[in-house]
């Protein structure tokens, strides 16, 4: 039994017919109908005796009207008492450059949406700082990815992404081609970030038994300055598709090539300190980041990326 049930079926006995009670609440007639009749089942009695001039509560639909009402004010002063008590306080969330291209936005928009007392302070540092900040107390969660079993956290994974050979498009040159192996990547001189932060310890783990690529004497811990190398013709790189969301031009200055291996994936997980260290606000805002990176994916908004299918 649902309160929407309560209240279709209240509007209904007041207004004495379902075709005006259909037009007041904003439902068609017939989804109406279907959600009484549910009702109906539910208590295993008939609560409305319909006729040609409308429809007027049985016996046992007048005793059921007079409680519904009673429920439905309930129900109306625990939601005012909830508006009343609402959360406040200030949550330190943590995301990686890649990640809070994405994400970043819609969860601010969803926080204060539903929580407007709530202070948000945003960190965005490669995943190696974020772990560090976590570690420290500094930040209250994180998505992060390369999560250490040893570390007292709470861990719940996110999001796999896809990886992708990133170059500048040069005019003239022979294209990448749609999808590319880990094993032809070697000849290619590589920009990336140091061995500390999670895109590097995945990749090194994917190499792991083969040659390393050619590396450029240089590492970047910094996403724009790395695209930037890239752009300029640098080098090439490897990132996920999120790396060029912040560049309108994309299209034009990049070219990707998926990396075919199965296993060279990225997985975002959502670390935090445990449950009885975060405050009420910091649980609900991590239930509202998850909830923004499940919508994200399902909307085909984060490009790559897909529902981790990892139990937490």
């Amino acid at each position: 039994m649902e309160l929407r049930q309560l209240r279709y079926f209240v509007r209904v006995v007041q207004l004495g017919t379902m075709s005006r009670a259909a037009i007041e609440l904003d439902v068609v007639q017939s989804a109406l109908s279907q959600q009484i009749a549910r009702l109906e089942g539910e208590l295993a009695t008939r609560l409305l005796q319909r006729s040609s001039k409308g429809v007027i509560p049985t016996e046992a639909g007048l005793a059921f009207f007079r409680e519904a009402q009673l429920a439905l004010r309930h129900a109306d002063e625990a939601a005012r008492a909830a508006q009343q008590a609402r959360l406040s306080g200030s949550v330190s969330v943590g995301l990686a450059p890649t990640t809070a291209s994405v994400l970043g936005l819609p969860l601010m928009q969803a926080v204060r949406e539903r929580y407007p007392d709530v202070r948000l302070h945003m960190v965005e540092s490669l995943s190696g700082h974020l772990s560090s900040m976590l570690n420290a107390r500094q930040l209250d969660l994180a998505v992060l990815f390369d999560t250490d079993p040893g570390r007292r956290w709470s861990v719940t994974p996110l999001v796999e992404e896809k990886l992708f050979l990133v170059r500048a498009r040069v005019p003239g040159a022979r294209p990448l081609p749609r999808r590319i192996r880990l094993a032809d990547v070697r000849e290619l001189p590589l920009v990336l970030p140091s061995g500390p932060h999670g895109l590097r310890s995945t990749l090194d783990a994917a190499f792991s038994g083969r040659r390393l690529p050619r590396l450029l004497p240089i590492e970047i811990d910094s996403l724009a300055m790395l695209m930037d190398a890239v752009r300029v013709g640098l080098g090439c790189t490897i990132q996920p598709r999120a790396a060029l969301a912040r560049f309108p031009d994309a299209s034009e200055a990049i070219e990707v090539s998926e990396i075919a291996d199965a296993r060279v994936r990225r997985l975002n997980s959502l670390c935090s300190l445990s449950d009885d260290e975060l405050s009420p606000a910091a649980l609900a805002v991590r239930v509202t980041l998850a909830e923004c990176a499940r919508g994200l994916v399902d909307a085909g908004r984060w490009e790559g990326a897909r529902w981790s299918h990892h139990e937490a």
